[in-house]
Formats: C-alpha cells, structure tokens, sequence
C-alpha cells in the first residue's frame, strides 16, 4: 500500500438502521465503483416515478412490496433483492416500518426522472 491509499471504514447496516428516524429519507452508506448503497426507512406508499437505469432494492428489516404500473407487485421480505429495469413506473410501499438498501448510481434521483 502506498500512502495515499485509504483504508476504508467498516459501516454497520443494523447501526444505520437504528439512525434512521423518518421514512422516504436515504442516507447515503458506502460509494463503490460507479454507484452508492443507500438505506431508507420506508413506511406507507411512496409516490410513482421511473429512473433512466435499473435500482437494486435490497430488503433489510420488514417487508414491503415494489408495485409497477403494468405488473404484479414485488413482495420483498428480508434478505430478498428486487430489482427495477430503468423507464418502469415503480413505487415502494410498506404497510409497516421496513428498511432498505438501494444500489444506485450517484446521480439517481429520489422522485425519479
């Protein structure tokens, strides 16, 4: 290692998860290569909106489901991995609290495009 290498530092998901205080609000957890894995709470309907790349969700704590506006929904409980092609009119919602990590790109916006 030469010294301008930097050693990264270890995140606890279950830590961030606990941090967490209002639904819909992703914080930003660890950058690697061209992308950022984020967690959110979720908590009741999030509003439709589509991206111009595919978002990974990943379910951490609860459940949920990823309801598409020409598909079945997408039930997700922990440790399931959905992901939504780019241009698909998606929305997450959680009838309880549940957690999740996204895999997305830096410049992925939240509403969507």
């Amino acid at each position: 290692m030469s010294g301008d290498d930097v050693v990264p530092a270890v995140v606890s998901i279950p830590e961030a998860a606990r941090a967490l205080e209002l639904p819909f609000e992703p914080r930003d957890l660890v950058t690697v290569n061209d992308a950022i894995v984020r967690i959110a709470a979720i908590d009741g309907e999030f509003s439709w909106h589509h991206h111009d790349e595919d978002e990974l969700f990943l379910c951490w704590e609860g459940a949920f489901r990823i309801e598409t506006q020409d598909g079945e929904p997408a039930g997700l409980s922990a440790g399931d991995i959905y992901v939504v092609p780019r241009g698909i009119e998606h929305r997450p919602v959680a009838e309880r609290r549940a957690v999740i990590l996204m895999l997305e790109r830096p410049e992925t916006l939240q509403y969507g495009n």
